[in-house]
């Protein structure tokens, strides 16, 4: 008689970016993914939970410049403290990784090349906004202006959080610098750009469910989402970013780097390498086995579902490597209504939480709120007291009141050794 194999499934939460401590917006997410990579360990099946910092972009190199440190003194910084409020808050993953590693760089080259090889990298000269008072052009996070989807103000160069539409800085309605709310001025640049139109039949393929021949699985509103973006037609995706940028050059394109959204994710592959590595696994039969049987689960929130629903799975399909079998995407963290605003006080870092209360309280108040779809979780401070009351402290102290009067009642006030 064979015993059948275990399940193998990699559980990754979205990267938490290096430029600052994790909010409790963060640790939505963080709690989501911790509890289903658990519940799926406790079934018996392989799981690992794979994690790292996202530690590249203009915002590194610009906080770095502004604290007087290089950008790798500000990403240890930054992964050490992540690793430290993730874990007090009791978080399993199997490992915290960095996207400022050899094997990030190394499967960026290698998605690049594989890509460039299949004639999907184009090269066009681009207008990009250059501020004389900032004295650089201006990466998409340091451009803001109206959205030219939504017409919602205060968006940033690439994509809107009202919306989730992506779109080029020059779209932008009334631009202005974010560093220091110059207008910018339009200069001629060359950037790199992958051809997505040329897999519009994948993706429609693997948007499909499970059960229509597909290989992906998405809540339907966000699958619908999806494919009106497709329906829409499928422009081309800028990959490419100037100086001054902290990140990985781009083989064969001096002063060129990887557009943040093009290395972050492959941070999930070097993560599970460096597992790999450390644990003895095989790391091909997790990425490199698009027609294996591991399961890819990502879970994210709702304003970064183009980029691992459009843009991953397409450089994972075109270079050979394994594509996500679920994405799992959640709402937004609101504060008695809100978003959470510093000039309100309800900003709250996680390390400021645990200054003050158990971690039990928060992961079972989000574990209980949390549902299948992408609704905002409101986190109202009168309602958390009142179920972190009744549910916890209630009725756990319930259940040790009633334990101790049996074992006084039945056993003669001693239990006897397991």
């Amino acid at each position: 008689m064979t015993t059948a194999r275990k399940p193998r499934v990699l559980v990754t939460a979205a990267l938490t970016y290096a430029n600052g401590s994790p909010h409790l917006g963060h640790l939505i997410e963080a709690i989501q993914t911790d509890v289903y990579a658990r519940a799926r360990k406790q079934a018996g099946d392989d799981v690992i939970f794979m994690w790292a910092a996202d530690t590249h972009g203009t915002p590194i190199e610009v906080r770095a410049r502004r604290e007087g440190i290089t950008p790798e003194a500000l990403i240890e910084r930054a992964h050490a403290d992540h690793l430290e409020v993730y874990r007090g808050f009791q978080l399993g993953f199997d490992i915290y990784y960095t996207t400022h590693s050899p094997e990030n760089k190394a499967h960026c080259d290698a998605i690049f090349k594989a890509l460039e090889e299949r004639g999907d990298i184009v090269t066009r000269e681009v207008e990009h906004f250059y501020s004389d008072e900032d004295g650089m052009f201006l990466a998409d996070r340091f451009i803001k202006g109206t959205c030219p989807n939504c017409k919602s103000p205060d968006q940033y160069g690439d994509n809107c959080e009202k919306c989730g539409a992506t779109y080029s800085p020059t779209e932008l309605i009334d631009p202005y610098s974010a560093l220091s709310g110059a207008k910018p001025e339009l200069r001629p640049s060359t950037h790199l750009f992958v051809s997505l139109g040329k897999h519009e039949g994948f993706l429609r393929q693997w948007l499909r469910p499970p059960a229509e021949g597909g290989k992906s699985q998405l809540q339907p509103t966000v699958r619908n989402y999806v494919m009106g973006w497709i329906d829409r037609g499928l422009r081309d995706w800028d990959i490419s970013r100037e100086k001054p940028y902290f990140g990985w050059e781009i083989p064969g394109y001096p002063d060129k780097f990887f557009y943040v959204w093009f290395d972050a994710p492959i941070g999930y592959i070097a993560a599970t390498e460096r597992f790999c590595k450390d644990t003895g696994r095989d790391f091909d039969a997790y990425w490199r086995n698009p027609d294996g049987d591991t399961e890819i689960v990502h879970v994210i929130g709702k304003d970064i579902v183009y980029f691992h629903t459009l843009f991953w799975p397409t450089m994972l399909y075109a270079a050979g490597y394994t594509t996500p079998s679920r994405v799992q995407v959640h709402g937004w963290l609101l504060v008695n209504g809100d978003k959470m605003s510093k000039s309100r006080g309800t900003f709250i870092l996680g390390r400021t939480y645990l200054e003050h209360l158990p971690p039990d309280y928060l992961r079972y108040y989000f574990a209980a709120k949390l549902g299948a779809g992408q609704d905002d979780i409101d986190l109202s401070m009168e309602d958390f007291r009142n179920r972190v009351n009744a549910d916890l402290v209630k009725k756990a102290a319930n259940l040790a009141s009633r334990c101790i009067k049996f074992i006084v009642g039945r056993l003669g006030g001693r239990v006897g050794a397991p």
